[in-house]
Parts: C-alpha cells; sequence; structure tokens
C-alpha cells in the first residue's frame, strides 16, 4: 500500500516553493535604497541608489568611489589634473560610461540577470551587480 501526503502538507509544500520561485518576479516596498559592494583590489568600491515605485525599479543611480574617497567622473583616470596617458584616460573613462549605462539598462529591464558585462569595466558590473543585490535586500 502506497502512503500519500496528506492534501494540506501538499498545498504547503506548492505554496513555499511557488513563493520562492516568485514566477521570477520579486516584489519591493516603495522607497529609496543604497546599497555598497565590497572593496576591490584598490580600494574602491560602488555604491547604488535605487528608488522603487509601484514595486518597480523607478531610478537607479550608479557611482564608485575611490580608495582617497574622490568619485569615479570625467576626472577619474586623469593624474593632477591632466591626461597623462591617454589610453589609461579612455579605459578609465569606458567604465565610467559603462556605470551609467548598467544603472539605465537595470531600469529598462527590471532583471541583474538581463544586465549585460561592457567589455573593459567588468569589475564595476561585479561592483554594480553587488551593490543592486544588497539595496534589493533592504528593499524587500
Amino acid at each position: 500500500m502506497k502512503k500519500r501526503l496528506p492534501t494540506h502538507l501538499f498545498m504547503g509544500v506548492f505554496l513555499v516553493i511557488f513563493s520562492i520561485s516568485g514566477c521570477g518576479k520579486a516584489s519591493y516596498q516603495d522607497g529609496a535604497y543604497t546599497g555598497t559592494s565590497s572593496l576591490d583590489d584598490t580600494g574602491a568600491y560602488g555604491e547604488v541608489r535605487l528608488t522603487v515605485a509601484g514595486g518597480k525599479i523607478r531610478q537607479c543611480r550608479f557611482v564608485t568611489w575611490q580608495k582617497d574617497g574622490t568619485i569615479k567622473d570625467e576626472h577619474y583616470g586623469k593624474i593632477n589634473g591632466e591626461i597623462s596617458n591617454q589610453d589609461f584616460y579612455d579605459k578609465a573613462q569606458l567604465a565610467v560610461r559603462a556605470m551609467e549605462h548598467y544603472a539605465a539598462q537595470y531600469v529598462e529591464v527590471q532583471d541583474l540577470k538581463k544586465i549585460d558585462a561592457v567589455s573593459g569595466a567588468t569589475i564595476a558590473y561585479h561592483q554594480f551587480i553587488e551593490a543592486v543585490e544588497q539595496a534589493l535586500e533592504k528593499a524587500r
């Protein structure tokens, strides 16, 4: 004789699995949330600020900070305020543009798994993912 699970136990397991899977979508509380990444090899880190409204990410801002506390912006890659190595500056600015791209793409697709890493800016990509995940934990 086969033993069957009681119907209420079966339904309970089903509901737990269904709620964990969430049909691929998470539910977030409206508000503003921040998250930070861990430090990279140079001591820099990424910071995300998300705005959630209606359960969706409506705004995302991503910046990275250098070890000395300066933001990586249009001056990132300059030495003493000057571009002394054009290749270095161009690579640094590629990372700055990628940061803006990651944030904009996330608002558009609403799914971290669908964010494309930009070649030459993979450290910023990993910092972005880590910081967003931290912010989303606060939004749940």
